[in-house]
């Protein structure tokens, strides 16, 4: 953590310029202008007071806050082997440790995915383009471009592409299954 940084970004976020600081702090406009710099070090009565002055509490000041990532790239995606599968990805990193388990399936012609056992949870799915069948229990369901499944996991199921072209499905998992 760089304390001059993270004391510049709290002055600027209460509004107040390195002269007001000062002021409230008993501090001169240079010292405080030399530690948001980190061109000098800080002594905890100096860190105290300038806390003080923006009411801001030590241990909040310490506290480390995570940035949550929010926007993944291709580059990011984690390919899971499945058996006769080429192309089934974890869209989102450590996504096993949310909510939600989003991938991504390609399905070349005559594949399928393994056959899920029931299990609790619900699980969408929204087909990308091309067709494919969806097994659910004893039921078929058909499924083409821009159409979508969402169901609990109650009954064993599986995606199966009988058509002659690829087909491509955003599939989600809730919690995470796969």
């Amino acid at each position: 953590m760089k304390i001059g940084e993270r004391i510049r970004n709290l002055r600027e976020s209460s509004n107040l310029t390195q002269e007001e600081l000062a002021d409230r702090a008993g501090l001169t406009k240079g010292f405080i202008s030399q530690i948001e710099r980190d061109l000098t070090s800080i002594s905890l009565d100096s860190l105290f007071q300038i806390l003080k002055a923006m009411d801001e509490n030590i241990s909040d000041f310490f506290r480390e806050t995570s940035v949550e990532k929010i926007v993944y790239q291709a580059k990011d995606r984690v390919p899971i082997e499945k058996e006769g599968i080429e192309n089934f990805e974890l869209l989102i990193p450590g996504s096993t440790n949310r909510r939600l388990e989003p991938i991504i399936v390609t399905l070349q012609r005559g594949q399928a995915t393994p056959k899920e056992r029931p299990h609790e949870g619900e699980e969408f799915g929204y087909v990308l383009w091309g067709r494919v069948n969806l097994r659910f229990g004893r039921e078929v369901l058909k499924l083409k471009k821009g159409e979508c499944f969402y169901f609990s996991a109650e009954k064993e199921h599986w995606l199966q592409n009988t058509s002659s072209q690829s087909a491509l499905v955003l599939w989600i998992s809730s919690p995470p299954y796969f």
